[in-house]
């Protein structure tokens, strides 16, 4: 996966600081449970925190006392405990994620040269709340506030792959009420399924010279711990500059992007 450039003044990251390694090396234990997501004997936990067994058993005599870890009286599996569990609640109810997102859109703007914005579902359907222009003038419509039409651009087509049917059916209606027939895209039903199914084959939505001649774009989904979406990223460009290939640099840029902020709001990729 590409890693973006996030500048951060966050003491933890400065080169040349010294931390405790054998804290470092026990957490490794607790990173393993949560990624594999299930109790797990001994033996298989140390071999996911390539550790062996009887250097593995002591950090967990102690995580167990502090409630980070927890042992199947069963069968003597392990896995995280109610400290661990309360830590992740409190973190999932502090998270924001445009908050979240914010410095990652930045560098993907200033890494790709293109335009970022970041969109939610508003009162009236997806709303940009936060852009960092392009680094050449492009010409768009497109403000901190703007309601994007649901059917017709990247950024609308998006919420409507992801978002419940129902309310999605809603919205086409007020579309053209709410933006005027000059900006709302009319669309059936057949081609919003279409539309539907292909953003969710690539995990993207896509516009090419539409809505606005010579300006292309990518939209991505940002979702939560459970699995919904509440943030749409939007990269858009010059068409003559910029990579519409499902597989190309833009696509590659955003969706990483997106990975990786969804990941810091608690979603497990499949």
């Amino acid at each position: 996966m590409q890693k973006l450039e996030i500048e951060t003044d966050d003491p933890a990251t400065e080169k040349g600081r010294r931390g405790i390694q054998s804290i470092e090396a026990g957490g490794q234990l607790l990173l393993a449970l949560a990624e594999q997501g299930h109790p797990m004997p001994l033996r298989e936990l140390a071999k996911a925190a390539d550790m062996a067994p009887g250097k593995a058993h002591p950090y967990l005599v102690s995580f167990g006392k502090l409630g980070l870890v927890t042992q199947e009286a069963s069968n003597g599996h392990y896995w995280l405990g109610p400290t661990a569990m309360q830590l992740g609640l409190v973190t999932l109810r502090m998270l924001n994620p445009v908050r979240e997102a914010t410095s990652y859109a930045e560098a993907l703007a200033r890494e790709t040269g293109h335009s970022v914005a970041l969109a939610v579902w508003g009162n009236q359907g997806p709303t940009i709340v936060f852009q960092f222009d392009a680094i050449y003038p492009l010409h768009t419509n497109i403000r901190t506030g703007t309601v994007m039409s649901l059917a017709g651009t990247a950024t609308g087509r998006l919420f409507a792959a992801y978002l419940p049917a129902k309310l999605i059916e809603e919205s086409l209606l007020e579309d053209e009420r709410r933006l005027g027939p000059d900006i709302a895209t009319a669309i059936d039903r057949e081609e919003l399924q279409s539309l539907v199914n292909e953003i969710r084959k690539h995990g993207l939505s896509r516009t090419i010279n539409n809505p606005t001649p010579g300006v292309s774009s990518f939209a991505a989904p940002v979702f939560d711990y459970s699995g919904n979406i509440v943030l749409g990223i939007t990269l858009m460009g010059r068409t003559r500059s910029f990579d519409t290939d499902w597989d190309g640099k833009e696509a590659k840029a955003i969706k990483s992007f997106s990975l990786e902020v969804s990941r810091r709001l608690g979603h497990q990729s499949k």
